[in-house]
């Protein structure tokens, strides 16, 4: 099938960009799309609100993978959970999209900005807004407010899921049979899907084990 993509301009006649990277489902379409359209870019992984380490490792390990396959270079950063947790306390109990994730957004737009203001990129993005999951608002206001934090600095907004990147999103993730996680990676949304899931009568998420197929 052939791959119809809007050629991407960075903001402000940027020359690079620092990319923050949830996972390889949700990066690949952003990854191919920024690769297709000749810009320069690095991933920044952090992402300590995955739990439990076993999941962590596997959707870092994945990324790393589709990342090596481009010769895109990738930034491991800190696993510091203790810190998100810490974060995390009295908002348990919200739900999905609420002021829990603007905590955890802002967590890891607030390092990624960081790290890019040290490392001298001007523009920051991020993989999280491409999933239907997720409040693109949401996500684009936290990513101002980090960048903001630094007066060269810029989030790039761009909307991923148009002209048909959810779609190739998914078509990516079962060429490339990238590990599909259930939930969105806390342990929170793990237990409330894990409940829900009680309710319906479905077996619980086993972490590790299911993975996109190329022929479905």
């Amino acid at each position: 099938m052939t791959v119809q993509r809007e050629t991407l301009v960075l903001p402000n006649e940027a020359d690079k960009l620092l990319l923050h990277s949830c996972c390889a489902p949700c990066s690949g379409e952003v990854m191919e799309a920024l690769i297709a359209s000749d810009i320069d870019f690095t991933i920044y992984f952090y992402n300590p609100n995955i739990h439990p380490k076993k999941e962590y490792d596997i959707r870092k390990d994945e990324n790393i993978r589709f990342a090596e396959k481009h010769e895109i270079p990738f930034v491991d950063a800190d696993y510091d959970k203790d810190e998100w947790f810490s974060r995390a306390k009295g908002m348990e109990m919200e739900p999905e999209r609420g002021i829990r994730c603007t905590m955890c957004f802002d967590m890891r737009f607030e390092r990624t900005a960081l790290y890019a203001h040290e490392h001298e990129f001007p523009i920051i993005s991020s993989s999280l807004g491409i999933s239907r999951w997720k409040n693109m608002d949401q996500i684009n206001d936290c990513g101002e407010r980090a960048a903001s934090h630094y007066p060269d600095m810029t989030y790039w907004t761009y909307n991923w899921r148009k002209m048909g990147g959810s779609t190739r999103m998914i078509e990516i993730s079962k060429r490339e049979e990238f590990y599909q996680q259930e939930y969105c990676g806390c342990a929170y949304s793990l237990r409330d899907t894990n409940d829900w899931r009680t309710q319906k009568g479905r077996e619980r998420i086993a972490i590790g084990e299911k993975y996109y197929q190329a022929d479905k």
